[in-house]
């Protein structure tokens, strides 16, 4: 049952809808032409000329689900306006036709509202406060308001698919459905391949893999997700594999000839190497660094597929692979030794963390995936949410110049300023305090970082123009992407997740050969990855004496011909129970010091 403390999520969804719906006649912006054009290249033309069609600058490079799903909505689309699904009506931007594609996006977030509450009923009871008030701050987003319900995209149905996976992801029963889900999700934008290494390395661990031994392949359970996945994939790319036709499909979907960054730049790590670039034009003299002067222009205009860099070295695209692929792969080693799903979901952000620092022509919408899946583990406990904090705040302030009509200016500043109040107070009261040792004491940056928020956005909102007019008008967009990267990029997730893994390498490295040292052939200890314990066997793993969860496994003695532990002290004694006859010998007392300062040591290595 849901807190009663908070609105349900039908409550809550119901009331944003009403608020969406009075939005209809906000600004839209080209992608609202976009998908319009979609819709009648779907719906005029047959679909061996989808990727070709290119009256309009505005050409379909999205995957072939999404190309079926404009299909769908065209069949509709011809009903409220036949004119909407003409190619050549070009800027068709009618009241029926605006009315029509605000709804169809409104409906389609439904599935969002879904999965939020699937992940609410699936989880724990004492956490279930905590996973209500995160469902709720996903479901009431600034940025799927700002992106979807004004801007004009439909992430809200995608990030509906990419939960419901997650959530599916949870239960050992459904981790088959969570595979197909995602992999259905690729084939409607392609963007969230970034998120493939951590569902590969999860569903192979605990689904295709043996809990019991990574050596022991579950045949079965490969040939259900191999065969699974081929069938969506072959649904989606099959009717243009069968036209030859995939050169072109892959250049639409992947255009390359972009540049590195977009006109606005990302707050990403490549903003401040732009912007230090910037700054090198200045000192360059000075430094006696050298200019390339076919290189100042691109610099002050920042127009797509333009990008080049006057002092500083270009980065190439493999570039950009080769680092998002190696900070990924951080978390991924960590995700493969403890394959739980809380783990999962770290791994799911900090791989759409990686893509969005230094990922290749990164748009600032991208933010969205790492804060929502983030948001769904962010009251763990309260490293997480102090990490949480900056990036939500730089997150959403950084979708500000998305908007940049006087009109929207009060909805954009008001909502997102009281989703950051109410939800970062809750999150603040319902957050555990953590038993792990700090890594990174950024508490009082994040104070500064957040405060510094308003008048930035008064500045480059309001008052810059004031003060300027129209000269100047790279700068409210450069302070904005420099100050929203700063908040992203000195973010302490990968730190915190850095030193954790050293942490669990070291000890799920280590603590089998410990446990055998101490106890010779007596016990085998097993890590059962899927529950998150060890299994503690007899000898020859014949009968299981016991299933103890990791942060208990040092407290457990075992002794060879009956039990010899002192049971006053609490100790939890695997061996034959039979009382004590005598009093403990001194290797006895050492072992059992041994063993107290094993846990003392594990207790501060948290």
């Amino acid at each position: 049952m849901p807190d009663a403390t908070y609105p349900t999520i039908t409550q809550c969804a119901l009331v944003a809808a009403a608020f969406k719906i009075l939005l209809f006649p906000a600004y839209k912006s080209t992608d609202f032409e976009v998908h319009r054009n979609w819709l009648a290249i779907t719906h005029s033309l047959p679909l061996s000329e989808w990727y070709y069609e290119d009256t309009s600058q505005w050409t379909l490079d999205y995957p072939p689900f999404f190309a079926y799903f404009e299909w769908l909505l065209s069949h509709v689309a011809r009903l409220a306006d036949p004119a909407m699904v003409r190619v050549y009506n070009l800027e068709h931007d009618t009241w029926p036709t605006v009315y029509f594609q605000r709804t169809t996006v409104l409906v389609t977030e439904l599935l969002l509202a879904y999965a939020l509450q699937l992940f609410l009923e699936s989880s724990p009871l004492a956490s279930r406060r905590s996973a209500h008030v995160a469902a709720l701050s996903v479901l009431l987003s600034p940025g799927l308001l700002i992106i979807d319900h004004i801007h004009f995209q439909y992430n809200g149905f995608m990030y509906g698919i990419l939960v419901l996976s997650l959530v599916l992801a949870r239960g050992k029963n459904s981790l088959l459905a969570s595979g197909l889900a995602f992999a259905a999700l690729l084939c409607f934008k392609h963007i969230y391949v970034y998120l493939a290494p951590a569902y590969f390395i999860y569903l192979l661990r605990t689904y295709c893999l043996s809990p019991k031994s990574i050596f022991d392949i579950r045949f079965v359970n490969c040939v259900k997700l191999g065969g699974g996945i081929v069938a969506i994939v072959a649904a989606a790319l099959g009717p243009f594999a069968a036209l030859k036709q995939m050169p072109q499909l892959l250049s639409r979907l992947f255009p390359f000839a972009r540049g590195l960054c977009h006109a606005y730049w990302a707050p990403n790590v490549w903003a401040l190497y732009s912007f230090a670039d910037r700054a090198l034009i200045v000192l360059a003299p000075r430094l006696g660094l050298d200019i390339k002067a076919d290189a100042l222009q691109s610099v002050t205009r920042g127009l797509v597929g333009d990008t080049s860099f006057a002092v500083l070295p270009e980065i190439s695209a493999r570039t950009c692979f080769a680092l998002t692929l190696l900070f990924q792969a951080l978390p991924l080693i960590k995700l493969f030794m403890q394959p739980t799903w809380e783990n999962f979901i770290g791994a799911t952000t900090l791989c759409g963390y990686a893509s969005f620092l230094f990922g290749y022509h990164v748009h600032e919408k991208a933010i969205l995936l790492v804060i929502i899946p983030f948001s769904l583990i962010a009251l763990q406990d309260r490293r997480h949410l102090s990490t949480f904090r900056p990036l939500a705040v730089a997150g959403h302030v950084s979708l500000f110049p998305l908007l940049f009509t006087p009109a929207e200016f009060p909805i954009k500043t008001v909502y997102t300023l009281l989703w950051l109040v109410v939800f970062l107070t809750a999150f603040d009261r319902l957050a555990p305090a953590s038993n792990k040792t700090r890594f990174f004491l950024l508490d009082r940056f994040n104070t500064l970082y957040i405060a510094l928020c308003i008048p930035l956005v008064i500045y480059t909102s309001l008052l810059h123009q004031l003060v300027f007019g129209q000269r100047l008008e790279f700068l409210p967009l450069m302070l904005t992407s420099v100050y929203t990267a700063i908040g992203v990029v000195v973010s302490d997730i990968p730190a915190a997740y850095f030193a954790g893994l050293l942490l669990a390498a070291y000890h799920d490295a280590n603590v089998i050969l410990t446990m055998r040292e101490r106890y010779g052939k007596l016990v085998h200890f097993q890590h059962d990855f899927a529950g998150n314990e060890w299994r503690v066997y007899e000898e020859h793993k014949s009968r299981v004496l016991a299933l103890v969860p990791p942060d208990k496994l040092f407290e457990y003695h075992v002794h060879e011909g009956g039990c010899r532990c002192a049971h006053s002290s609490g100790a939890k004694c695997l061996s034959a129970r039979q009382p004590a006859t005598r009093r403990t010998s001194t290797a006895a007392r050492r072992s059992s010091a041994a063993i107290a300062g094993s846990t003392i040591t594990r207790q501060r290595r948290k």
